[in-house]
């Protein structure tokens, strides 16, 4: 009887953020069928009935002089048991705690269930150190807050997003073919496909971005040399020259501003930039320019002072969205160059045309992207496809060409925050009692973030960092957020990775992405975030609002993987010699 009583294992010290303990023999600590390891929980008991459960930080050994060795246990305190409710923080505890063992496998169970509301339940991993343990997070947490998962290559982050992504669309509350999800994956390598059969593609062969959707930086950052001495004089011309050919193409409107995302034809605007930079004027008579269009002689010293076409300005521009023309050259004093005919809009005009004419770019300048509507545009992206709509669009980047990579991102992101913006306001104007500001939520994926929207104040990132940067700070307002998912978190922007409000971080090997990521994340983790460089592939440290306790789990495996699967070099290489049709080849990559 006393040998039963005896205390195997006690408390000897209690800090704000940690426990110790010391155990006589492991082998009797255990609890038949439980393992016990770094990861596992402990619950320690007071005197008023409460119960503190923490998780085990490490493990050392202690001998004293007599040769005997006990066992020392670190743990992290996690929350307390009372009234069978768990209530995270652990500094409650009575002093001195009267008893310590393993915590039950039914009693860690019911934590987690007990945390979340079953209607509001989403589970796609397990409990690392005991795989019987579900761990399921806050539906609506999870996804109306933006996510970040993290990990170096080969870490598993492809296929938990997968997974994610797989089972969210799979979840129904009733019986009907598609649920309400919508999910946008920006897909840079083009690996999702394979797990998503169903979803809209759009990959360069099928993607058409009307180029008259840019805003003004997007616009210029694909036409304009920033680095150029003439910059300024460029996107002063080109400003007016937008603005009023969105006039002319939609005159009803009466506010029309370069910004307005109205249609507007790109090749008068190539028309007038040529025009501009040719014209000549009667040295006589300013407002007539010297168009060589038949309709008068021009002759050496009889020049008359009504010679040229006499126009203002804002005829002369729409004169000159008519088609290129020709000029009669300077002569004399009679005719003089135009206000831009000293060479200022040579270089823009050379790469403004080369730009727009280029195969590579016909996704956004082709003809079929120009006439293309902007409610055919919203109900691609957003999978509202006749006769196949589906709860996931994969916009496959992986063949737009890297220089306007980010201005493609920036357009489409843009487009899908503006989307939630003007849905709430619509559904405010039929019914103002309403406070669902959006029942259609959208999730947008960016895997790799850091390609395009990186920790740098560089021109080329500057647009897509705006749109996204946009979405961190005010998408949850209207039912658009991201899922952030990076091999590299410290080259994100910070603005935009602070915003997460959960994180999925998996094994992380770089130390300044570790530090990163830590300065980043709660103080009250403890140790448990030292565990990611030893994480296994698919083991995460689970963090945010939407989980009752920062754990680490496993990531449930997709039914469908992604096509990201590591390379088997060496079965390949003992393999015989293959052949490679290098004309082939040729053929997919000249495309």
């Amino acid at each position: 009887m006393e040998e039963q009583e005896r205390i195997n294992a006690e408390v000897i010290a209690v800090y704000p953020d940690k426990v110790k303990v010391i155990v006589d023999s492991l082998e009797d600590f255990q609890i038949a069928g439980e393992s016990l390891k770094v990861g596992s929980y402990l619950r320690i008991s007071d005197n008023d009935n409460a119960v503190l459960i923490a998780i085990i930080e490490n493990f050392s050994i202690e001998v004293n002089d007599k040769g005997e060795r006990k066992h020392l246990i670190q743990a992290f305190p996690l929350g307390i048991i009372k009234d069978n409710k768990f209530i995270r923080g652990g500094d409650s505890i009575a002093i001195p705690p009267k008893k310590v063992e393993p915590a039950r496998e039914e009693e860690i169970k019911k934590i987690y269930e007990q945390s979340i509301d079953p209607k509001e339940v989403f589970t796609f991993a397990s409990l690392s150190a005991n795989h019987n343990i579900r761990i399921p997070v806050n539906g609506n947490k999870f996804f109306n807050k933006h996510i970040a998962v993290i990990g170096s290559t080969g870490s598993g982050k492809s296929h938990t997003l997968a997974t994610i992504i797989q089972k969210a669309i799979s979840e129904k509350s009733g019986e009907f073919a598609l649920n309400n999800s919508h999910v946008v994956i920006f897909d840079i390598h083009s690996e999702y496909k394979s797990a998503f059969p169903d979803a809209n593609f759009i990959g360069i062969d099928n993607l058409n971005l009307p180029y008259w959707l840019l805003n003004s930086e997007e616009l210029e950052e694909i036409l304009l040399d920033t680095g150029e001495r003439d910059n300024y004089n460029q996107s002063s011309v080109f400003r007016k020259l937008v603005t009023e050919n969105k006039k002319k193409h939609n005159p009803t409107l009466t506010k029309v501003f370069y910004d307005t995302p109205l249609y507007f034809d790109i090749k008068e605007i190539q028309s007038a930039l040529y025009n501009l930079k040719e014209e000549t004027k009667n040295s006589k008579s300013s407002n007539r320019f010297m168009i060589n269009d038949g309709s008068y002689v021009c002759i050496d010293s009889s020049t008359s002072v009504d010679s040229g076409i006499l126009l203002t300005d804002e005829q002369k521009i729409k004169k000159y969205f008519e088609g290129e023309f020709s000029f009669y050259p300077t002569k004399n004093q009679n005719i003089t160059k135009g206000e831009y005919a000293d060479g200022t809009l040579d270089k823009f005009f050379i790469r403004f045309q080369e730009k727009i004419n280029q195969d590579r770019l016909n996704f956004l300048f082709s003809t079929e992207s120009k006439s293309k509507s902007f409610e055919d545009t919203l109900k691609t992206l957003m999978g509202y496809i006749d006769g196949k709509s589906s709860n996931v669009t994969i916009i496959d980047l992986s063949g737009v060409p890297f220089e306007v990579l980010s201005i493609t991102v920036s357009l489409i992101s843009r487009i899908l925050f503006e989307y939630g913006y003007f849905y709430k306001r619509l559904r405010n104007s039929k019914n103002p009692a309403e406070k669902v500001n959006n029942d259609i939520p959208l999730l947008l994926v960016y895997e790799e973030a850091h390609k395009y929207v990186p920790n740098s104040e560089l021109a080329k990132y500057r647009s897509s960092k705006n749109s996204i940067e946009r979405i961190a700070k005010e998408g949850r307002k209207y039912g658009v957020t991201l899922l952030l998912a990076s091999q590299r978190p410290s080259e994100i922007s910070e603005t935009i990775f602070s915003q997460c409000n959960n994180f999925i971080a998996m094994r992380l090997t770089n130390p300044n992405d570790q530090g990163y990521v830590k300065k980043l994340l709660p103080d009250t983790l403890g140790s448990l975030i030292d565990k990611m460089p030893s994480l296994k592939a698919g083991e995460a440290l689970l963090i945010g609002e939407s989980i009752i306790l920062p754990s680490i789990v496993q990531i449930d495996e997709c039914k469908l993987p992604p096509s990201s699967n590591d390379i088997p070099y060496w079965e390949l290489w003992k393999d015989e010699w293959k052949h490679l049709d290098i004309n082939e080849l040729k053929k997919e990559w000249y495309k």
